[in-house]
């Protein structure tokens, strides 16, 4: 049976978020530099989106790349920036914290879900990076964690790997927490993971570098690195957004295309 899908895209600037809009997404994940995986935002940012597209905005909330043991001080400035978002409409919170050994930083988790008064609060792909994932997901439960974004603890990207667990997280405590598949997603296995997860949600980024060629008399011929940057891809969130539109669940065909002979 055709269903509607909740579509979020991943966005790293107000044109990534207007694209998304144009395209068909029901929600917005909103970041800075995606290169780095999505860091916090400016508020700038944030409110321009917020002026110029009607999607309800998920604000990340990463004060820096790499891993999510932060440090006292990094943590005090997120809470701060929770608080500025929040006020501003934030219609949810975007983050994660995990321990040294990895394991979720229950205290930080909960402080976070309050701060985000009653909005939508997610704990991303950090998730994915826990030893326990089902003991993980509990403590989540536990903080009060509206959704989370896993690939089913699969390395990235290889999501489809990850879609067996995702299904049976969905089975055990989809009434309890929504479960978002995400990381990795393309358009040639978007309807696979729909299939196999059934969560009747899913992230994506659709992403494409672009090149910004104002300072390419500085780089060294051959070395562009410097002058490229992530965005979305029209075309890719296209290609993406058309397969997901077109997934019904009672189609035998999906799979059978999927997973051909």
């Amino acid at each position: 049976m055709k269903k509607h899908i909740t579509v979020e895209v991943c966005c790293g600037s107000v044109d990534d978020c207007l694209l998304a809009e144009k395209l068909g997404a029901d929600r917005i994940e909103l970041n800075h530099a995606l290169e780095l995986g999505g860091l916090t935002p400016s508020l700038g940012t944030f409110l321009e989106a917020k002026r110029q597209v009607s999607l309800p905005i998920c604000v990340m909330i990463r004060p820096r790349g790499a891993g999510f043991d932060y440090t006292e001080r990094q943590f005090q400035a997120m809470l701060k920036d929770a608080e500025l978002f929040i006020e501003h409409g934030a219609d949810g919170l975007v983050f994660g914290f995990l321990n040294e050994d990895g394991s979720i930083n229950e205290e930080r988790t909960c402080q976070m879900v309050k701060a985000a008064r009653g909005k939508e609060a997610i704990f991303h792909k950090a998730y994915d990076s826990t030893k326990n994932m089902e003991d993980s997901l509990k403590t989540l439960i536990r903080c009060g964690i509206t959704r989370v974004l896993t690939s089913g603890g699969a390395v990235y990207p290889n999501i489809v790997e990850g879609c067996k667990e995702l299904g049976r997280l969905q089975d055990l405590y989809g009434d309890q927490i929504q479960i978002l598949p995400g990381g990795g997603v393309r358009e040639h296995n978007a309807r696979q993971v729909l299939k196999l997860a059934h969560t009747g949600q899913i992230h994506l980024t659709a992403k494409n570098t672009l090149i910004d060629e104002s300072t390419g008399h500085y780089h060294t011929a051959g070395n562009r690195s410097g002058l490229e940057y992530l965005a979305v891809g029209e075309m890719n969130l296209k290609k993406i957004m058309e397969q997901i539109r077109g997934f019904d669940d009672d189609d035998p065909d999906t799979l059978v295309t999927l997973f051909p002979g």
